[in-house]
This record gives C-alpha cells, structure tokens and sequence, in this order.
C-alpha cells in the first residue's frame, strides 16, 4: 500500500528483530547463567562492564568468567548460534525480498520507467545528422521491431531558472488573491488589497498593489520563457537521450546490454522513475563521473576519519568567551545571568547536535555530485557513506575513543594491537551502549510517533503563514521515510546490539524492543503518515544486506579479540565463522543481486492489463520547465526532440 521500498525497510526491520529473538532465547538463558555462577571479578577487577559501577550488571557479563575457562564454550558457541541465525534469517530475508520485487515488476499495470532507458556518453554528432537522427538510427538498427522515439537531453539550467521564478510568481499571485478575498470578509465589502515593496525580500523599495505587480511579473516572464524553451530545445543538446520502446522486455534487455566496444560510449542504463531523475547530472561525461566518484570518495574519507576537527573548531568558535569577542554586540544578553548559565551548558553541544543533523544532507550532496542520475540511487550511496560514519565516530569511536589516544604509538608500531584493544575497551562500554539503545527506543520512537514538532510547525505555519490551499498542503507535506539517516541508524543499532549480544548478553532485550516497537511504529508511520518519494522496487536491499553482514563480521571480529583477552586456547575457531560470513556475502551477491541491477525478462515478459500508451510515456520525461500548452508548430526547429504532433519536451 505504501510502496515496495517501504515494504523492504519493514523486512529489514522484522529480520533484525527475528535475528534478536532467537539469539535472545539461546543466549538468555545460557550464557547469564554461566557467567552469574562465576567469580572473577572477585578476583580481578580489571574486566569490569561497567569500571565498577553496575555490579551486578558485572555479574551477568562474560567479564565475570576467568581466563581460559571451560566456561567459554559457551561463550563460542553463543558466537556461532547468533552468526548461524543471522545467515539463515538473512537469506530468507533475501528471497522474500526478490519476491516482493519481482511481483512489483510483474505487475500488470503500465509504469512509464519500463518502457525508457538513459543512454549516456554518446559520441559527437556524426557530420550531416542531427543528434536525433544519430540516436534514432543507433537504436533503430539494434532494435527495429520495437524502438518507439527518443528523447535527446538538454541543459535546462537556464529555462528551469526562469520557469521557478514564474511557478514562484504564481504562487504569490494565489496568496495575494486568498488575502484580498479574505479581507471581503473581515473588513468593508470592497476589501483591502495587499500591497507589497519591489526591493530585498520586500522590505525596501517602492510599495506596489500586489495582484497587478503580479500579474505584470507572471506576463513579463512567459514569453522569456517560450523563448528559452525554444533556445534550449536548439542549441542545447547533451550527449544523453531517453530512448522508448514499445515492449519492456525490450527496454529490460537493453538496459543490461553493453551496447559498445568501449565502455565509455553508449552508456545504457534502465531509466529511473521521471521523479526521480537528477537532470543536471545527466550531462555529466563518463571519465568526469570516475574523477569524481573518486574525489568524493577521497573527501567521505576525510569527513569520517577527521570530523572531530571541523567539530572542535566549531566547539571553540561558539564558545561564550569567543562569541562576545567577534559578537561585541552580543554582550549585553550574554551577560544576563540566567541566559550565560544556559549558553555555557549547551552552546558547543547545540552546535555539535546542528553539524550532526547537517551531515546526512551533506552527504546527500556529495553523492549526486558524483554523478548520480537518480534521486533513489544518491538515497542509497549517502546512506552507505552515512552507516561508514556512524559505525566508525559512534561506535569503534566511543568504544576505544579513550584507549585508542592512550595507546596511539602502540597502534602506530603494531596496527593489529587495534582489535585487541578493541575487544578490551567494549566491556567498560557496554552501560554506555545499553543506555543508548534504550534511549534511542524510549526517546526517538516516542518523538516519531507523537510528532509533536512537525505537528507545532504546522500550526504555526497554516495560522500565520498559510492563505491558501495549496500553501496549506506544502506545510503539511511529511515527505517521505528519510532512508538517508534511518536505515544507518537501525544498522548502527543492530551492529551495538550483535557486538555486545556475547559479551553482555543482558543488551538484547533493549534491541528487541528497538527492533519490535520500530516495526510496529513505523508501519502505522508508512501506512498512515509518509508519503513516497521515489519507488525504487526495493533497490536499497542489497545495501542493506551488505552491511547487516558487515554488522556481523565486525561482531565476529570483536569475539575472536575478546576470546583472545580471555586467553582462551581455541579462540581461532572463530575465524572459521568470519571465513563463512565472507563466502555468505559472495554467494549471496552471486545469487541474488544481479535481478536487483537489472530487470530479469522473465519478469518482465509477463503479460500487461492494457497496452501501453507510449505517447503518455513519452510526455511523462518531459522536464516540467520544457512543457509547454501552446500548438508543436513554434518548435519547429526542435524536431530532435519533439514531433509536430505533441507537446515540447
């Protein structure tokens, strides 16, 4: 009901928790046992969970066991058990997930995007032809019995800039209007008209009746635009088409194909959604898209490995002191008692929590910087980029944050010391992580099913703001599920949980209602509050399977250090479980991710309810800022895109 990609985080979610639901049973009931009836700390204090202050927390934790004991089969065991139930789970995960997508791609109803490719990198424009006719006889020769039209791309920068300012004159236009109509009603029966000021966000210039400055603006702007449209159509041809076909097997097929001896020509990919497509990217040549995944790539690196930098220079900068010193003009308030008690708690927190929430928009950026032609393929690499950062800042970095500056140069001599210190910081962690899970719960799910701050947002805005219908639905718009943040954050979660699921196994409990309550919460959210942005037929899973596996190896890789502190004699057992999760992640992507690439034809061979209206299809790519009502015969000169029949593209 709510879309195949909102199905798939759903499964994702009930994976999670089934995974935590039978490693719960087995290891509840095992391993705390185990560990209670021990009595190492008594003797050493130095395996701590909690540095002394939860004891009986210590009690429960395999820190309680001693060295070399008998008692850390169970311990290797549990690792096994959780591993085993994360490979089945996983992949029946994976085959219910294909399912899903493949039945949405069976579907009988006409979705435009099975009938398109994207081609991009098509080389200069032979002498004679125009780059329609290129385009038109390439794909006709491969495919004659089912090409339908392409559609060359063209850089809409400019034309998109003039048709904004127009949408944007029109909205104000309706404002105006719903307030000169409102003050009928209020005031005298003539009503009062607005007025406004020409000059910076109309607050100088000379004051004008609003509906007639309007209006004069909306048909100063049309004609420029026509005009735009028509250059744009003429003179600003891109070496990228969408070429349409009238059978989707056709387009599934071509989509795959390599379509040219070299791989930086004829660059064919399946279209994504007309919604979806970044346009300005689709300009962007094949080597210029390698650079540039690389330099983005580069300076993802830098941001997770050096963030704390820009956050102590900002940390520094909105320091009180400093503030007043480049802020003279601040003083005043600062030295307000009850504000500088506040502004000293807080301020560095508040700008920590500010470039936090700024990051997964920042890294949002940098994906379709690289290239990306689709809005739901940039989702999915920031989203990567996004858990990379959270597993390495949040996790590896609280957890060994204070050991790893204590023992720099001993990483620096021998860099394999890093999972031993890994594996001894984790314990003396783990109330740290227990309560933050719990928070996470308690706080986070509380907050996103009340959705009190949206809800004030919106009265706020619809009471002051809002005079119109449409201004009304903008302010209530909840957009859609937010993957860029939520899919890291759950697989953050899931990667604490499995980590400490041996070493303190008292955490899964907290992950299971994580897990449980995220499922039953966020499908009442998907069903009843989110709206879809994109429908990608559940191309994020592969992504998310990737990592949950990643969640696993680094668990296992925790364990085979911990076994090691333990001193226990068959610790290298473990590395069997970390060879089978690496040959677990070929096999899988072996199985199953090539029908995630790519459309199989199988799929795409079964049968539509009506045919397709292809000229419908074709309209649907027409870029909002190229459409135009007006009779085909102005373009004339733009037949590489358009015939005399339809409307501009």
């Amino acid at each position: 009901m709510s879309g195949v990609d909102s199905a798939v985080y759903l499964v994702f979610l009930s994976t999670a928790l089934g995974i935590l639901i039978l490693s719960g049973i087995v290891l509840l009931l095992v391993l705390l046992p185990v560990a209670a009836t021990d009595n190492n700390l008594k003797l050493s204090a130095n395996s701590s969970t909690s540095n002394g202050t939860f004891n009986d927390l210590d009690k429960l934790s395999m820190g309680n066991v001693k060295a070399n004991s008998e008692r850390l089969w169970a311990f290797l065991i549990a690792t096994y058990w959780v591993s085993f139930v994360t490979y089945y789970l996983s992949w029946k995960a994976y085959k219910h997930v294909s399912g899903l997508r493949a039945a949405a791609l069976k579907s009988p109803d006409v979705k435009v995007e099975q009938f398109a490719v994207l081609v991009r990198d098509i080389p200069a424009v032979p002498e004679g032809k125009t780059r329609k006719e290129q385009v038109d006889s390439y794909f006709k020769g491969i495919y004659p019995d089912t090409f339908y039209r392409s559609m060359v791309v063209t850089d809409i920068k400019q034309v998109t800039k003039i048709w904004v300012k127009l949408e944007g004159y029109k909205k104000k236009l309706a404002r105006a209007e719903a307030i000169y109509e409102q003050s009928k009603t209020t005031g005298s029966p003539e009503g009062k008209r607005p007025m406004n000021k020409t000059g910076f966000l109309g607050l100088v210039g000379k004051k004008v009746d609003s509906i007639e400055y309007y209006n004069e603006k909306i048909n100063e702007l049309i004609p420029k635009l026509e005009a735009e449209q028509k250059v744009t159509l003429r003179e600003k041809q891109q070496a990228s088409a969408l070429v349409f076909f009238t059978s989707r097997v056709t387009a599934a097929a071509a989509g795959q194909s390599l379509h040219d001896q070299m791989v930086d020509s004829w660059t064919v990919i399946d279209a994504p959604e007309p919604r979806q497509i970044i346009w300005k990217n689709l300009l962007i040549k094949f080597y210029s898209r390698e650079i540039r995944q690389y330099v983005v790539y580069i300076i993802v690196a830098l941001t997770i490995l050096f963030y704390m930098i820009p956050i102590g220079l900002i940390s520094a900068v909105t320091t009180l002191k400093n503030l007043v010193k480049y802020l003279s003009f601040l003083k005043p308030i600062v030295e307000i008692v009850a504000i500088k008690t506040v502004l000293e708690a807080y301020l560095p927190q508040l700008a920590l929590i500010i470039f936090l929430a700024l990051l997964p928009k920042l890294l949002l950026y940098l994906s379709k910087a690289e290239g990306i032609p689709s809005q739901s393929h940039a989702v999915r690499a920031a989203s990567g980029k996004y858990f990379y950062f959270t597993i390495l800042n949040v996790f590896i970095g609280v957890t060994v944050g204070g050991t790893l500056f204590d023992t720099f140069k001993t990483i620096e001599d021998q860099p394999k010391e890093l999972v031993s210190i890994l594996a001894k910081s984790l314990p003396s962690n783990a109330t740290f992580f227990l309560t933050f899970v719990a928070l996470k719960f308690f706080v986070g799910y509380g907050l996103e099913l009340s959705r009190i701050v949206p809800l004030i947002i919106f009265h706020l805005k619809r009471k002051y703001l809002c005079k119109t219908e449409t201004e009304v639905k903008e302010a209530w718009a909840p957009g859609d599920l937010g993957y860029v943040s939520r899919v890291p954050g759950d697989l953050l979660i899931i990667t604490i949980v499995l980590c400490y699921s041996v070493i303190a196994p008292i955490i899964l409990p907290f992950g299971v209602l994580y897990f449980g309550l995220g499922w039953l919460i966020l499908r009442n959210q998907a069903l009843k509050v989110y709206v879809p942005s994109y429908e990608s037929n559940g191309r994020m899973w592969p992504h998310i399977h990737v990592r949950l596996i990643g969640a696993l190896l680094l668990y296992q890789v925790t364990m085979l250090g911990y076994f090691g502190v333990k001193e226990f004699r068959y610790t290298p057992f473990v590395i069997v479980l970390l060879i089978l999760s690496l040959i677990f992640i070929f096999v899988c992507q072996k199985k199953f991710y090539r029908s995630f690439q790519s459309v199989p034809l199988e799929v795409a061979s079964h049968e539509l309810k009506e045919s397709p209206n292809m000229e419908h299809i074709f309209r649907a790519y027409i870029p909002p800022s190229l459409s135009c009502e007006k009779d085909e015969e102005q373009f004339e000169d733009a037949l590489s895109q358009v015939s005399r029949t339809t409307s501009s593209v």
